[in-house]
This record gives C-alpha cells, structure tokens and sequence, in this order.
C-alpha cells in the first residue's frame, strides 16, 4: 500500500485501510470490493468525469442496471443515502459518504468515435493505440482480464459529472462544479467486481484531452448499524435489502 495523498482520508482508521493508491488521468482500475468493504473514489484535481460498472464477483451475469438504478430511486442522479442496483433487484453498493452531489446514470461513456470527433486523431503509443483513451475500450480490456467480454459490457455511472435535462430533452454537461477533495463512498452490499476508468465525460465539453488523476481507497468499514441512511431509505429498498442478505444467510 503506497502512502496516500487523500483529502480527508484522516477520518478513515489507517488500520482499516486494504488498499489505497492513485489511478492516472485516462488508466483503468478493477478490484472485487468485499462486502461490508467501502471504495472511496476522490477527486483530486477537479475531475472531468469518471465512468464505472459492476458486477456481482460471485456471479458476473449479475451486474449493474442504471435504468432500475434511477426508476426505482425517482431520480437519474445519484447521491448519499441512494443505492447501486443490479439488474436482479439487489444492491451492488450503499452510497454512504459523498461531498460531490453530482453523479449521472444515463449519459454513457466515450468511445474511439466520440474522442475522434472531439479530440482529433491524436497521437499514437508504442501499443498501438490512440494516447486518447476512452472509457468503453478501457471497460473491455478489464473485461477480458477478468475473463469476460464485450457481450458482458452494459451502460455505466458517471461519477463527478453534472448533467442538465432541458425540456426538449437536450443533455448539458455543466462545468465549473468540479471540486478537488471531493468523494463518494460506495460500501459493497456484496462482493462486488468493480471497473473504473479514468476518461473525460463524453459530453465534456474540452476539446483538449485532459483526464485527471483520482484516489482510490478500500476499507474495512463498519457494519451498518439499524437505522442506516442507505438500507431504511424507502420500501423498495428493504426489498432490496432482503433479496441481497438472503444471498449470504447462513444455512
């Protein structure tokens, strides 16, 4: 474990402490979040955007659904006290902690065509590929590491990303709600197969590929106590409670 830059990572016991290390601007991150485990993604230099997906590590053909995420919470953005549901009405992740306030579920992720058309043809690496990453290559690769494919990649969340709706149906991305030091604490309600990557917003509306950096921190957190914010938020959500604990009952 390398030491940490984190912004308010004083508020998490450093023996607690399972990983912690920064993901560069335009990389790739995946790790299976242990549940009762927490993730604390941060932005640490004013973030242009951050893609995700999930799966249950246990059973990859459940994974993350944003369309259930959003229907079933009344809103297409996520924040503190919302939940991460799978596509079989589980809960992937409890969102416990978050100082950012803005997260978005239905606007997707870049793509080779996306960053061609912003971008440019950029410059090419030693690998053969474009040094302007997308989320959507970056999602296959940690795919196939994990011994999975294309078929097994769906829509994502953004993180640190506010998006308007206009009445006539238009997404905008706004700027200039970027705050560095800001994060969101995902506690794992299963053992979760998370995938990150670190690539601007498709919507972003730079045209200078600019990703940056942010921390990543997983810790043995505490267990949630009877009146927890996440799990006691609504009716639909017990359900959803009940339907994942079921998973680890004890027989």
């Amino acid at each position: 474990m390398q030491a940490s830059t984190l912004p308010n990572l004083e508020a998490i016991d450093p023996s607690l402490i399972l990983l912690d290390e920064k993901l560069p601007g335009g990389a790739y991150w995946h790790y299976v979040i242990k549940r009762g485990n927490t993730l604390r993604v941060t932005d640490l230099e004013g973030s242009q955007g951050v893609s995700m997906i999930c799966y249950n590590a246990d059973s990859p053909i459940e994974r993350l659904n944003v369309a259930d995420t959003a229907k079933i919470q009344f809103n297409a953005f996520v924040k503190k006290g919302m939940v991460i549901y799978s596509d079989m009405g589980r809960i992937l992740f409890s969102i416990t902690e978050d100082t950012s306030g803005h997260h978005d579920l239905i606007c997707g992720c870049s793509n080779a065509a996306s960053n061609a058309a912003k971008y440019g043809e950029g410059t090419y690496n030693k690998y053969g590929e474009s040094d302007y990453n997308n989320s959507r290559n970056n999602f296959l690769k940690a795919l196939g590491k994990r011994g999975l494919t294309r078929k097994d990649l769906m829509p994502n969340l953004n993180l640190f990303s506010r998006v308007a709706v206009h009445p006539n149906g238009d997404l905008e991305y706004v700027t200039g709600n970027e705050k560095p030091g800001s994060f969101i604490d995902l506690r794992a309600e299963m053992n979760v197969l998370v995938i990150i990557s670190n690539c601007p917003h498709v919507l972003h509306p730079d045209t200078v590929y600019k990703p940056k950096p942010i921390q990543l921190t997983v810790w043995k957190s505490s267990a949630p106590a009877p009146d927890d914010l996440c799990r006691t938020a609504n009716e639909e959500v017990i359900r959803g409670f009940i339907n994942t604990d079921a998973l680890f009952a004890q027989d």
